[in-house]
């Protein structure tokens, strides 16, 4: 900490060696509490056989919880002054996040979203106040925090009012309500250019790509400990656990290969392309998490839920993740990164991979999408690797 209280004032936008701070690694452990309870009530859905209409609940849950991660993240990259309010406030927004998780069972199980809603006002509550300390503080970025309090207050309030609307408004009104809530900062930005840093906005959203395949491991993980205590099937048991761990590792390698720090100095008008894109790359890996555990429970267990469902459940999250991956890098670093000539047929071969689940079972499916996208990376390395230095 570097004093008691600081002027508020914007950092340098090219500021060296900016990294993740231990607030903001302490910040993101909230957010490991959140995603684990949207995999695991994602999976309960799934195992039930109710996937398809648990879908509509998971986009908009998982929405709040990234939309929170990301109003944080970009404030921090150029507020960052790491003093005593600052902390303070930071603190008030874990307790929303906290919050927002324990509402998640219920906003999947009753559609009862109080307690989410709840929560992402104890969280805006502090981000809000932080944009105001801004515009108190730096003149020079005024402008960009004052649209940025007000926008994010009304948003806030068109959220409250939502709990009013009977149910059949409670899909269409979120996804308005959400269009408005991403429109705050593109319009606040016409007031003056934001700060913030790109590498350390890239670092950052590597950091919760890391959180996210997390909740995979530990699915998978508490699902074999399950499976593991039912007699025979061990042998595609050990298939699903071993093809789970190769897949959650190529997606991390394919996500890291691409060089978004350069790319977001370089070009940094699509900033806000790159960073909303990424609400479907995280939306995909945390739907993968719940269908791995579900994949790893059928290898031991007869589950409600259909083979094909099962199947679909892990190779349509990950086609949706490697086409956005390669979309939300493709201009940000053109020629860089995953080819489109391979990235996109094996992005089709895996969502149809689903269709031989009759032939293949989940376990052989499984295996077949950790293959193809282990070729993904190795295609992306060998070409990575013919670049000049």
């Amino acid at each position: 900490m570097r004093t008691l209280r600081a002027r508020m004032t914007a950092r340098e936008k090219d500021e060296q060696h900016r990294a993740s701070t231990p607030l903001e690694l302490l910040f993101d452990l909230t957010f490991v509490v959140a995603a684990g309870h949207i995999v695991d009530q994602l999976a309960h859905s799934l195992e039930a056989g109710h996937g398809w209409s648990a879908l509509g609940t998971f986009l908009v849950v998982f929405f709040a919880v990234w939309w929170a991660w990301m109003n944080f993240t970009w404030f921090a990259s150029g507020y960052d002054t790491d003093d005593v309010p600052y902390r303070l406030f930071t603190m008030l927004q874990m307790a929303g996040v906290l919050v927002l998780a324990a509402g998640v069972p219920a906003g999947f199980e009753h559609g009862d979203f109080r307690g989410i809603t709840i929560g992402y006002l104890i969280m805006r509550a502090g981000l809000i106040a932080q944009w105001i300390r801004a515009a108190v503080s730096d003149p020079r970025h005024r402008g960009v925090s004052q649209r940025s309090a007000l926008g994010f207050s009304l948003a806030q309030i068109g959220w409250l009012l939502r709990l009013l609307l009977p149910a059949p408004l409670a899909l269409p009104s979120a996804v308005a309500l959400a269009v408005a809530d991403m429109a705050v900062p593109l319009w606040a930005e016409r007031a003056g250019g934001a700060s913030w840093n790109p590498h350390h906005i890239a670092e950052r959203f590597g950091l919760f790509t890391i959180i996210l395949l997390g909740e995979s491991v530990l699915a998978a993980s508490t699902a074999v400990e399950s499976a593991l205590h039912v007699a025979g099937h061990k042998g595609s048991l050990a298939v699903v656990a071993v093809s789970g761990l190769v897949l959650v590792f190529a997606l991390w390698w394919l996500y890291y290969l691409q060089p978004a720090g350069e790319g977001l100095q370089r070009r940094r008008h699509l900033a806000y392309v790159w960073g909303y894109g990424h609400y479907g790359v995280f939306a995909a890996l945390a739907a993968l998490g719940a269908g791995l555990e579900v994949a790893v429970l059928r290898s031991g267990h007869r589950l409600p839920a259909a083979d094909e469902v099962i199947s679909a459940a892990v190779a349509v999250p990950v086609a949706f993740f490697l086409v956005l991956l390669w979309a939300v890098h493709t201009r940000l670093a053109p020629g860089v990164g995953t080819r489109a000539v391979v990235v996109l047929p094996a992005a089709a071969v895996v969502l149809v991979s689903p269709l031989a689940t009759g032939v293949l079972t989940p376990t052989g499916v499984i295996a077949v999408v950790a293959m193809i996208c282990s070729a993904v990376v190795a295609d992306t390395v060998l070409c990575r690797s013919r670049e000049p230095r």
